[in-house]
């Protein structure tokens, strides 16, 4: 099971690491860049992975919601 973000469906990217050989780039490594995954509690008791830009934008809805 891949870990992905409950809110946005945000995973893993499969990305190419660069060296620099020479004064050229080499792209010599494929690595996986993983989202900032967070345990966020919702409104409904329910404990679930979200991303830290969906956390983010959460609470920016709240705040406009109270003003």
């Amino acid at each position: 099971m891949t870990k992905t973000c409950a809110l946005c469906g945000k995973q893993r990217n499969m990305a190419w690491r660069l060296v620099k050989l020479r004064g050229k780039y080499n792209p010599t490594i494929k690595h996986a860049q993983r989202p900032n995954l967070q345990w966020l509690r919702l409104k409904s008791g329910e404990r679930v992975y979200a991303c830290t830009k969906c956390i983010k934008a959460q609470g920016k809805r709240v705040v406009s919601q109270l003003a």
